[in-house]
This record gives structure tokens, C-alpha cells and sequence, in this order.
């Protein structure tokens, strides 16, 4: 919504700048978008006049002018066709910035000629004018006056506007608003009658009251139609509408001042003495819908669900009610009969055809917020003074048929609410006055009878009235009070799971993973093929047919999301989700999962592959265990029992115990894959973080005391025979617990199977760290630690390798 500042100090009386109007909109809740002052922009432009024009001596369609201007006679280069002597122009000065060119004047020469300045045209100021050359004014304005009260430039606010507040859409209701917030004094005049002469001879039928409960309308003949005056144009256009003609112009002015959208016919065209307003209608033999040309040029199938205004015939549509008027019966400079349409629709049907047509006309836009049920009379009044003026004529009596909405109803309201409900300490006359100067009726008693406008159906109850009150007395004078001291300074309010989510999150991100965010449905088969599609997690009404289960794992969403970004060039992904799944329909059905996966696709190089994806997954697993403060070294890796989503022979299960599984990971199954649409290979883990334990001892943010050794380590190398199933962890943990007190870490570096070693076995070679606390170890220390060593390993079937 648009409106210049001197069209709205003709609802108001006030001496506020532009800057003023905007601070107050925004202080009683009138979002502010963009203040456009043209004038502070035309700043350097100024009235020039050329004195002589001369063929310029390097160029044919060039000419050099010799120019009057404010700052003495210049010679100026102009390209311009009709550039000639004696012509009154607008001049632009070296440094000024031309907004319709979008750059900064400069000295500089023209084909051997210095242009000390330019001659302007309407594009380039950035006004509407569409001439090919410069500017041609009135030969009376004077050299040197301002381009901005030449072109009669103001400034324009741009607001928006709330759904809830269609009175906003007239100049008068906003007028309204800033002379109740103490902006000034409200001086929108009344609308007063004009008395017809005869009786109209065109009649109006409702026939679909539901859609239209009330449609006025007069008869205005002897019109004469044609340009609107510069007063009626430069308003429109500053506001961004283009000028038609003089009735035209008047129904969009009115609809911008008073919210209060109208239709004029040309009586001419209608086809008989009635205006019928009905619904759509389809044919009965061939279900086709009928068509409705209408003004913006465009074909408009109309359906029953619409509301259509027809001839008296009833057959031909002339326009969509509450929409936009049929290009049959638009006015044009011929048009001597007139019909002014003012009616009301019902806002919901007005919406539902807007968003079916895809069609957001200024009536539209305005009926589908609610117009002022009781506007009809005072619609028509108006622009009948506003077509007399302009076009002359003879208006007949004003004829309204059907009966509008009823007016709100009053309500108890007790003022002592507004202090109760913001703080604020104001007098019941002082909550009066703001009602009433909103248009608001109060009767004052025990309590108040408050009856909302006919134009505020949002106020429904008294908390809309406090509302009210407190937007126009100013949410600055709101009080304001320090919270209590709370005495120590509160603790982190985060629960563990959620500092372990918090965790889990930067580290997976650290590791090069992105993160995704989907949904917490999927498609019902796809739930079944991870364990889920039960019928009690079916979604009664889902957003998407795909999405109508909610999801028994995190894992076929990414696969989902792995496959798009590999459809679209990006195959080498790693995505992680942190959220819930649902094994059930109970409470304790949902868990929390953090999943992540990796779609490896390495690089053709003629080195070779990269190390094994799964066991560096693996790697980032076990290292975001450690962070989360999982008991790794603990849990016990179990391959061959893993679900039926996951490969096989490339997968595994950590656990603390067969009733505690806490991570799955691996590479996910072939089949599962493919019903995916998604290429293998896929590798992913999915932790249920409900089933990590907490970690032991204080919960301290603080850090513990440095243990730092001050002697160097040691480590020792150890080869051992083991059975070929046996998992190479059992044996790395069975080792390092030999001696937790100086072997600190225990790496595999080579696992070997061939000559040397028997069928149905392996060597797995492992680097022993040591590390020495209070002294250096003797080679005898360092031979019983070894011993201790070869006797764990024995323990889990491992033979020291001779």
C-alpha cells in the first residue's frame, strides 16, 4: 500500500515531515517498508533553457547547445532529436547523479567537444513519459527552478499491510490511526448525498445471496469521458497505477482513499435493463465452464464456485464480482451512460477465486481482507460527486438491493484490564478518548459496552481492546521492570542428551561431515523395509503422499538425500542427521538416533584406491564415541547379527551386553539400495543415544589437572597367531589391558594370512606403547611386561608368533 503525504494531510491536519508520518506508522504498528522522497533526488535538477543548437562539427546526430541555466550559460552536447532552440528543458550539472542512467555526471569531452552538463529526458528522472527525446516544458517556467516542484514530486511511504487490518488499504484509515496516536486531527470530510433526478433505469437481481448480500448502484448519464485532470494522474501514478481515463481513474482513486473498490459500466454495452449477480455456471452438455474476457486483456475460465455479474439475459458474463470488470462493458472516451457498481462479497469467496485464477487485482486484494460492510451508500455517494465533477452528468436515485452483514456486536469491556494487562496507568477518560477516536462506540457502566466499527471485525473481545490501547498510547510507555536477582549466576540449562547432541554435532562437522535436516515421515514401504510400517504410525492427514509413515530409522532419509546430490553431480557425500525415530506408537516408542553416512566414491588415480571407506568410517565412529563419553573400550563388537538393511558380511553391532546394542554400522544392504533408487556402495552408523550410558564422575565443566609425562615412551612390537574368525579388537583390548598402568596405547599394524601361517589363521602385528611414570624402565620391567602381554593375548586364543 502506497500513499503520498499531501494525500494524506487531506485526511489530516498536521505539520509532520515525511520522517515524522513514517516514525508514527511504525510506533502504532503500521509496518514502514521504503520512504521514496523524489524530491531529494530532483535535488540538482533544475529549469534550463536553450538558447542555440548547432550541428556538432564531429558527429551528424549530434548537436552542441548553448543552454541558460542556473549556473550561467553552458555548452552542452545533446544527442536528442528534438533539441532546438528556445525550448525549455530540464538541465543536470556536472556531479549530479542521474537515477534513470543509474551514473554520475562527469567533465569530460563529447567527440572533441566538452559537455559541461546534460539535457534531460523523463526516463532518465526517472518519470513517466515516453517521448524518444528531452524534456519539453511550459515556456513560462523560469531558468534555475527546481525540477521537483516542476514535476509536482512528494514523497511516498510504502507500508505493508496486516491481513487483519483491511481499513489500512484507504488513506482515511490510516488517517484514522495517527490522529488517534496524536499525529494531528482527523479532517476527512463526511460523504454527503447527492439527490437523483429519476429513477435508474438499469435494476440489479441477486440471485446467489451468499455470495453477495448487498449490491448498490446509479445510473449517470450525459457523462463525457476523456484524460484525467494532472491532479487525478500525478496522484495515481506517484503510487505506482497507471492513468486510464477520468471514470476509470475515479473508482481506483476511491479504492485507494476509502478502501472502497467500484466497478463502472458502460450502459451502452450491457445487453438489456439488468445486472444479475449469480454464480458461475458450467454446460449441461458438454461440463465446460463459461469464459469471462476481462480487463487486463486475459481469458478466465469461471467455475460455480465463483461469483459472476451477467446481463439481464443472465448467459454473458460482464465481470467476476469482488474480482475485476469484463473488457465487454469497460468505459472509453465514447462512453456517455454510466452504471457505478458498489457491492460487498463475501471475503472467502473472493480469496478462493483470486488463488484459483491466479488473479490479485486492487479489488481483490482489498474485498478478500473484508471491506467495510457498511460502505455501499456512502461508496456510491462519493464517486457520484467525484464523476460530476470530472465528467458532469445527471445521476439517478441510488438503488440497493439486499441487506449487508449484520454490524458487530457489542461486548463488555473493563478498562481496569488495560493496567492489569500491560502496566500501563492511564485514566478511563484517556481509554475512552483512544476508542472513540478509533471509531469505536463505549457506553460507559459497569462494565463498559464496547461496539467495534463496521471496518474492525478483527476486535472481537476486550484483549483486542487493550491491544488497541496500548499500540496508540505508545509501546514506549510501556513500563519496564529488571528481572529479580537469582543471587549466583545461573548453571548451563542443558540436559546431558542435549550437550551430547550439541557435541556430536560439531565433531561429525569437524570430520567433514554436512549436515541434513528431513523429515521425521517417509513412504510407508520404505518404512517396512527398515523395520517400520506399522499401521498406528501411519499419518491420518501427510503433508505428501510419500510421507505418510513416521520413520523406524534416520538411514533411508539420507540415503534418499545421498542419491539427489548424486543425481546431481555430487556422488562422494557424507551426511550425518541427529533426531527422532519412532519404533512405536507408545511414549517410550520415540527414540533419539545419530546417524551418518558416507557415499564413497573416490577419484580415478593411477596410484590406486584410498584406504578401505568402511574402516575409516569406522574411524570417525569410534572417535565420536570417545567425545560423547561412551565406555569404548568396553563394548564389545558382534558381527553376523546385525538387521536385515544392512550388508551381511560388511557390517557389525557395538553393545554393552545382547540387551543393550548401542550403534549399527557398515555397509547397507545392496537390495535396500536399489529399492532406494540410490547406487552402492553406501556405508553408514546409526547410534541410539538413549542407550549410551552417562558418563561416570562429577558433572564438572571443569578441567581436570594436566597429567603430563616427563619421560620419553617406549613401544614394543608383538606378532600373533589367532584364529582367522576372531576379531582383531578382542585381541587389541585383551592387550591393552595387560598393564593399564604404563601401556597407553595399542595400535594393529599389519594383519598377515599365507606361508608360515596355518590354514585357517592369521598373524595380526601389533605396535605396544609404553609409557614410564616415575622412572625409566629396566630391561628387566620392560621383559615382564612383555610377558604379561603374550599371557593376556593367550588368554583370548592368541599364540605369540615364532
Amino acid at each position: 500500500m502506497k500513499f503520498t503525504l499531501s494525500w494524506l494531510k487531506e485526511h489530516l491536519d498536521t505539520e509532520a515531515d515525511v520522517t515524522a508520518v513514517a516514525d508514527a506508522m511504525t510506533m502504532a504498528g503500521l509496518e514502514v517498508e521504503e520512504v521514496h522522497d523524489p524530491i531529494a533526488s530532483l535535488a540538482p535538477f533544475t529549469v534550463a533553457m536553450i538558447v542555440s543548437a548547432e550541428r556538432h562539427p564531429n558527429a551528424d546526430r549530434l548537436q552542441v547547445c548553448q543552454v541558460d541555466t542556473v549556473d550561467g550559460m553552458k555548452e552542452i552536447v545533446c544527442g536528442a532529436p528534438n533539441a532546438r532552440a528556445g525550448l525549455t528543458t530540464i538541465y543536470a550539472p556536472i556531479g549530479a547523479y542521474v537515477p534513470g542512467l543509474g551514473v554520475t555526471l562527469v567533465e569530460k569531452p563529447v567527440r572533441g567537444v566538452v559537455s559541461n552538463g546534460m539535457l534531460c529526458s523523463g526516463a532518465e528522472l526517472e518519470l513517466a513519459d515516453d517521448s524518444d527525446g528531452i524534456l519539453e516544458l511550459d515556456d513560462a517556467l523560469k531558468v534555475g527552478e527546481p525540477a521537483a516542484g516542476v514535476f509536482g514530486a512528494e514523497p511516498v511511504i510504502d507500508f505493508e499491510v496486516t491481513p487483519n487490518r483491511p481499513d489500512w488499504l484507504g488513506v482515511a484509515g490510516i488517517a484514522r490511526d495517527l490522529a488517534a496516536a496524536g499525529l494531528g486531527t482527523l479532517t476527512t470530510p463526511n460523504v454527503e448525498p447527492i439527490a437523483g433526478t429519476f429513477v435508474s433505469p438499469v435494476t440489479v437481481r441477486i440471485d446467489a445471496p451468499e455470495m453477495c448480500p448487498t449490491f448498490g448502484g446509479r445510473f449517470i448519464r450525459g457523462v463525457k469521458n476523456g484524460p484525467s485532470p494532472d491532479w487525478l494522474k500525478r496522484r495515481l501514478e506517484a503510487i505506482g497505477l497507471r492513468s486510464i481515463n477520468r471514470l476509470v481513474d475515479v473508482t481506483n482513486l476511491i479504492s485507494y482513499d476509502r478502501a472502497r473498490p467500484l466497478h463502472v459500466y458502460d450502459v451502452a454495452k450491457l445487453s438489456g435493463d439488468q445486472i444479475v449477480v449469480r454464480a458461475g455456471q458450467v454446460a449441461s452438455d458438454t461440463g465446460e465452464p463459461e469464459h469471462l474476457i476481462a480487463l487486463d486483456g486475459k481469458t478466465y475460465a469461471v467455475d460455480p464456485t465463483m461469483c459472476v455479474i451477467s446481463d439481464a439475459s443472465g448467459e454473458r458474463p460482464i465481470g467476476l464480482g469482488g474480482v475485476m470488470g469484463g473488457e465487454s462493458t469497460g468505459c472509453s472516451d465514447e462512453t456517455t451512460d454510466v452504471f457505478v457498481e458498489c457491492a460487498w462479497f463475501d471475503p472467502i469467496l473472493i480469496a478462493q477465486t483470486g488463488r484459483t485464477l491466479t488473479l490479485n487485482s486492487d479489488a481483490q486484494y482489498r474485498f478478500a481482507r473484508g471491506v467495510d460492510t457498511h460502505s455501499v451508500r456512502d461508496g456510491l455517494e462519493l464517486a457520484t460527486k467525484l464523476i460530476l465533477d470530472l465528467c458532469g452528468g445527471e445521476p439517478s436515485e441510488v438503488a440497493i438491493v439486499g441487506e449487508p452483514p449484520a454490524p458487530p456486536s457489542a461486548f463488555a469491556f473493563d478498562p481496569a484490564r488495560v493496567g492489569s494487562l500491560t502496566g500501563l496507568t492511564l485514566t478511563d477518560d484517556r481509554i475512552a478518548d483512544i476508542l472513540t477516536a478509533l471509531g469505536f462506540e463505549v457506553a460507559k457502566g459497569s462494565p463498559w459496552s464496547v461496539t467495534p466499527p463496521t471496518w474492525r471485525r478483527d476486535a472481537e473481545g476486550p484483549a483486542d481492546l487493550v491491544e488497541e490501547v496500548a499500540r496508540i498510547e505508545g509501546f514506549g510507555e510501556l513500563p519496564s521492570t529488571p528481572l529479580p536477582d537469582q543471587g549466583a549466576p545461573s548453571r548451563g540449562v542443558l540436559s546431558p542428551r542435549q550437550a551430547r547432541v550439541r557435541l556430536a554435532r560439531r565433531a561429525l562437522a569437524a570430520m567433514g561431515y554436512a549436515e541434513a535436516v528431513t523429515w521425521s515421515f517417509t513412504k510407508q514401504s520404505t518404512a517396512a523395509l527398515f523395520g517400520g510400517g506399522d499401521e498406528r504410525l501411519m499419518v491420518e492427514n501427510p503433508i505428501a503422499a510419500d510421507l505418510d509413515c513416521m520413520r523406524p530409522s534416520a538411514l533411508p532419509n539420507l540415503i534418499q538425500a545421498a542419491a539427489r546430490n548424486a543425481a546431481r553431480g555430487h556422488a562422494d557425500a557424507a551426511l550425518f542427521e541427529i533426531g527422532p525415530i519412532y519404533l512405536d506408537d507408545q511414549p517410550n516408542g520415540q527414540r533419539t538416533v545419530i546417524a551418518g553416512l558416507v557415499a564413497p566414491r573416490s577419484a580415478r588415480h593411477w596410484g590406486g584406491g584410498a584406504e578401505d571407506a568402511l574402516f575409516a568410517m569406522k574411524g570417525d565412529l569410534m572417535a565420536l564415541l570417545e567425545q560423547l563419553g561412551a565406555p569404548v573400550a568396553s563394548l564389545q563388537l558382534v558381527q553376523g547379527q546385525n538387521r536385515d538393511w544392512w550388508h551381511p558380511g560388511r557390517s557389525a553391532r557395538l553393545q554393552l551386553g545382547p540387551k543393550n546394542v548401542m550403534v549399527e554400522f557398515g555397509a547397507l544392504h545392496p537390495r535396500v539400495l536399489k529399492a532406494l533408487d540410490a547406487d552402492a556402495p553406501m556405508l553408514a552408523f546409526e547410534i541410539v543415544l538413549d542407550a549410551l550410558p552417562e558418563p561416570r564422575g562429577a558433572k564438572s565443566k571443569a578441567r581436570g589437572a594436566a597429567s603430563l609425562a616427563n619421560l620419553m615412551p617406549l613401544t614394543r612390537d608383538f606378532a600373533f597367531v589367532v584364529e582367522d574368525a576372531k576379531a582383531t579388537g578382542d585381541l587389541v583390548r585383551a592387550v591393552a589391558g595387560a598393564d593399564k598402568a604404563l601401556i597407553t596405547d595399542v595400535r594393529v599394524f599389519d594383519v598377515y594370512r599365507g606361508s608360515g601361517v596355518p590354514e585357517g589363521m592369521k598373524s595380526v602385528a601389533l605396535e605396544v606403547q609404553l609409557q614410564p611414570v616415575e622412572a625409566t624402565l629396566i630391561d628387566a620391567e620392560i621383559e615382564a611386561l612383555s610377558n604379561k602381554v603374550v599371557a593376556a593375548a593367550t588368554k583370548v586364543g592368541a599364540a605369540l608368533r615364532s
